[in-house]
């Protein structure tokens, strides 16, 4: 279509030109004293136009011979420019290979062709278009790809020069993406060495919406676990299940255990009670959670009270018809309300008596009871319960307590008969 056109405009021209031509008799006399020449106006407007093309021509011609020496310059601009790419490129190649002292030489051949390149642009005004953004990314790039193969051959002096030129060369507003990388890649490194207070500050350095991306999230999380910072650790793990890097049960569990940390950390009660306030509410009514937290506050002589009533849910839980505990964290609840015996109050103990009643083929309530009566000096009654669960009890440490405790009850009877077996019951492995 777009021919047609075009066809029928030149068609059209060429029939008005003949139109104008044909029937133009005007003459045209140029006076040159004492000469006179006639000549038609169409061979004029013939001859203007040849004389403009000629004129064209010659300029044309003209510039292209003084514009030589820029071409030439351009041309070899061009040339170290394609030699730089390539040899960056080659560089990145023979990282990811493994070939790292190859990669540091292409790197460094990188930089040297630019170094050339940006003297040869300037002197003829940027003739290849590399422009000063994509020199300073180019070296940025090229002296981290040396400070990597430096970091994976071990020689640090080299990977810092050349990463402190890395920075130095994005620190430019238009190269502050390429800088975040430079500083992530450097938190990797000082992770990779073990340093975790190095990584902690390379990552404090990136700007508040860098250091929340999910990259700096985990790097920080691994950092701040190795270096001992549990809570700082808790509250990025928080972070990373919020930003779902991690899968749900996945997420609890890394939750679960940072947690169990946090709490083993506190050295009084008062620390305890504050550590146990700065949890979650999901946290909180994680059962792992509870138990350990009433087992550090009995372990560090604090309120037994609150002890119970932070076990109080676990318990609740033991006794659901839909109970799913799991074994371990049966004998961590009986362990942890075993040890707070000595001031258990009258609403326990009626709690302890009614489940055991409720549940009597329970070896494990049974057990807790039996002691509970023990505490309280009653005698036969603690006898009763411990000789109903002692063998049952699937639990080794429980079941040497109970063997153990038997043992002392028939010594205070006179029964050395029955304390021997219980002592020989106990000291079976």
């Amino acid at each position: 279509m777009r021919a047609a056109l075009w066809f029928l405009a030149l068609f059209g021209i060429a029939v008005a030109v003949a139109l104008f031509a044909g029937n133009n008799h005007a003459v045209v006399t140029v006076f040159w004293p004492p000469h006179r020449v006639d000549i038609s106006f169409n061979l004029l407007v013939l001859l203007l136009a040849g004389l403009f093309l000629l004129l064209h021509l010659a300029s044309r011609a003209a510039s292209a011979v003084f514009s030589l020496p820029v071409e030439a310059r351009r041309w070899r601009a061009q040339q170290k420019e394609r030699a730089m790419y390539g040899a960056l490129m080659d560089a990145l190649a023979h990282l990811m290979a493994g070939r790292y002292i190859r990669a540091s030489k292409s790197a460094q051949n990188a930089l040297v062709q630019e170094k050339s390149l940006g003297v040869a642009t300037d002197t003829s005004g940027h003739p290849s278009g590399h422009s000063e953004s994509q020199a300073s990314q180019l070296r940025s790039l090229a002296h981290l790809l040396v400070a990597e193969s430096a970091q994976a051959l071990q020689q640090k002096n080299l990977r810092d020069q050349h990463l402190q030129s890395a920075l130095q060369s994005s620190s430019q507003r238009h190269a502050q993406e390429l800088r975040e990388g430079v500083q992530f890649r450097a938190a990797h490194w000082a992770l990779e060495d073990r340093d975790a207070g190095a990584a902690l500050d390379w990552l404090s350095q990136l700007p508040q919406g860098a250091a929340r991306r999910t990259l700096a999230l985990r790097m920080k999380l691994r950092a701040a676990q190795e270096g001992g910072q549990t809570r700082q650790a808790l509250e990025t793990a928080r972070l990373l299940a919020k930003h779902r890097a991690f899968s749900p049960l996945a997420a609890q569990s890394i939750l679960r255990g940072l947690a169990l940390e946090f709490l083993d950390e506190a050295h009084d009660p008062a620390q305890l009670q504050r550590a146990w306030a700065s949890l979650d509410a999901s946290e909180c009514a994680m059962p792992e959670l509870m138990l350990q937290a009433a087992a550090r506050l009995m372990a560090l002589q604090g309120d037994a009270a609150l002890a119970r009533l932070w076990l109080l849910p676990v318990w609740e839980q033991l006794l659901a018809p839909d109970a799913d505990l799991g074994e371990r964290l049966c004998i961590k609840l009986i362990t942890a309300l075993e040890a707070g015996l000595d001031s258990l109050d009258a609403p326990w103990l009626a709690r302890i008596e009614a489940a055991q009643n409720s549940h009597p083929q329970d070896a494990r309530l049974s057990y807790l009871a039996g002691m509970a009566c023990l505490s309280r000096q009653l005698w036969g009654k603690a006898r009763q319960l411990l000789e109903q669960a002692a063998p049952a009890l699937q639990d080794a440490t429980l079941q040497r307590k109970a063997w153990y405790t038997l043992a002392v009850l028939a010594e205070q009877r006179g029964d050395e008969a029955a304390a021997g077996e219980a002592y020989k019951r106990a000291a079976q492995p």
